[in-house]
């Protein structure tokens, strides 16, 4: 989901990732150079809060299964030093997501779908605000979208607006 808001230094973007609310101004245009100069570290923090997040998610899974034994069991006694130590593993590594996400969003791209591994750059394609588009694992950056189609609506870089993009998500959060 993106929102977008006025400040008095221009648009603000805001999007979910990783269940976790992130603002980024939108006041600096990257040119395709630049943004491509910026993906080995995009591409490396990226990975990072992706494996970050499958901790988080084990995590969240080993809790919710214990809550559904402690319920089907009437309230039996858990082992609560084990589930304390999991749900103080969960947080730490929800805190380090939200770091690598913000470090990642600092440079002025914004990170769409961490799954996936989606990234837009803000920039200027013929007078207008539109995104360069990236997903992890292509080797550079050749598809933008305006700012309110999504992957769906990307379009090769000096190509055909009739040509299809690659396969992806059916919607980008």
């Amino acid at each position: 989901m993106r929102e977008q808001e006025e400040s008095r230094d221009g648009p603000a973007v805001n999007c979910w990732n990783a269940g976790v609310r992130t603002s980024v101004m939108t006041s600096k245009y990257f040119s395709r150079e630049e943004a491509e100069k910026l993906l080995p570290v995009i591409e490396e923090s990226l990975k990072l809060a992706q494996s970050q997040k499958q901790t988080v998610d084990a995590l969240q899974g080993d809790l919710a299964n214990a809550a559904s034994r402690i319920m089907v069991m009437g309230g039996s006694h858990p082992p609560y030093s084990d589930l304390v130590k999991k749900k103080s593993e969960h947080d730490e590594m929800s805190a380090k997501i939200i770091e690598t996400l913000t470090q990642i969003q600092q440079t002025g791209c914004l990170v769409k779908d961490l799954d996936e591994g989606l990234v837009d750059f803000p920039c200027l394609m013929e007078g207008q605000e539109a995104l360069l588009c990236w997903k992890l694992g292509e080797s550079r950056i050749e598809y933008w979208h305006g700012i309110e189609e999504g992957f769906a609506g990307r379009k090769r870089i000096g190509g055909s607006s009739s040509e299809p993009p690659p396969s992806g998500p059916e919607r980008v959060q």
